[in-house]
């Protein structure tokens, strides 16, 4: 089993920095979680890390796809089993770092491989009322049927169409991941205290502006219509509220500001909320300290 790290933790915390730090150390590769930073053209509004940033350390899944089209947690995992299966043979450490904790999970956890959607099935189950699909999904499957709320149809219909499909209870063949890969990750998340994080992430939006994100998202704007702004990603949608008249500029940026503080405060929670990451204060610790630690306990786990 291959070792790798992952360091997680909520935007504008300080992740990029450490893991090229740590990344110089291992020789290791690092592999983008972000699902925003996928998209070609979106620099300065994902605080994209730079060539020059990059320090000669090769990065993966940065600028691999257009901003019209879709990729899913599902795309994230095939595309980085497929590099891992790579880095296995080259003997690569690999350090997975970002904010987007389902792609993070879909590789140290795997993906629940539910059937694809039937067109069939959903036009049956759209004749039929969400009452009448409940009791159905409460007699076929009563666990899922608890986990969902009666009114919620478009999950009621998956349960019931991945159940007519499999013979498979949702409730159960949703939990059951594959992990399609040989690598075992060290997981580490950082955090700072919340005002000093806000801080950072309010000085952070101040620098995207003077660096001219207002021209990014224009020009990306202009080329792609309101399909960029279906894709809903943080300093983007603002701006182009601003330019349809719907915000004002200091509105626009004062609400980038805020929607990255609650987006953060969201990772915080989702990180928090699994217990099997190691968390380090960069207040409390320096960078030098944190990747001391690291480095013992990646051992300790090669020893094993």
């Amino acid at each position: 089993m291959k070792k790798g790290v992952v360091i997680a933790g909520p935007t504008g915390v300080g992740k990029t920095a450490l893991s090229i730090k740590l990344a110089k150390i291992l020789n290791a590769d690092i592999i983008s979680a972000d699902s925003a930073q996928v998209y070609k053209g979106m620099d300065i509004g994902t605080a994209k890390i730079t060539t020059e940033e990059m320090e000669g350390v090769k990065h993966y899944l940065l600028d691999i796809l257009e901003p019209v089209k879709k990729y899913s947690v599902g795309d994230f995992q095939k595309d980085v089993d497929k590099i891992l299966k790579q880095k296995e043979i080259e003997d690569k450490v690999v350090i997975l770092t970002g904010g987007t904790g389902l792609y993070i999970n879909s590789i140290t956890e795997g993906l629940s491989e539910l059937p694809a959607s039937d067109m069939k099935m959903r036009e049956e189950f759209m004749k039929i009322s969400s009452e009448e699909l409940y009791e159905e999904l409460k007699l076929v499957d009563p666990e899922g049927a608890e986990e969902i709320h009666p009114n919620n149809k478009k999950r009621v219909e998956r349960a019931l169409e991945v159940y007519r499909l499999t013979g498979e209870k949702f409730s159960k063949l949703s939990k059951k991941n594959i992990k399609n890969n040989n690598y075992s990750f060290l997981k580490i998340a950082l955090e700072r205290g919340r005002e000093n994080l806000y801080e950072r992430i309010n000085l952070r939006v101040d620098m995207m502006v003077e660096a001219g994100l207002e021209q990014e998202v224009k020009r990306l704007y202009d080329i792609y219509g309101d399909v960029l702004r279906k894709i809903n990603i943080i300093g983007y949608s603002e701006f182009i509220d601003y330019f349809n008249g719907r915000l004002t500029y200091e509105e626009a940026v004062n609400m980038i500001k805020q929607n990255s503080r609650r987006y953060a405060k969201r990772q915080f929670t989702w990180f928090k909320n699994d217990h099997t990451y190691i968390w380090y204060n960069l207040e409390e610790l320096s960078e030098d300290e944190i990747i001391e630690d690291v480095l013992k306990k990646l051992n300790s786990k090669m020893d094993n």
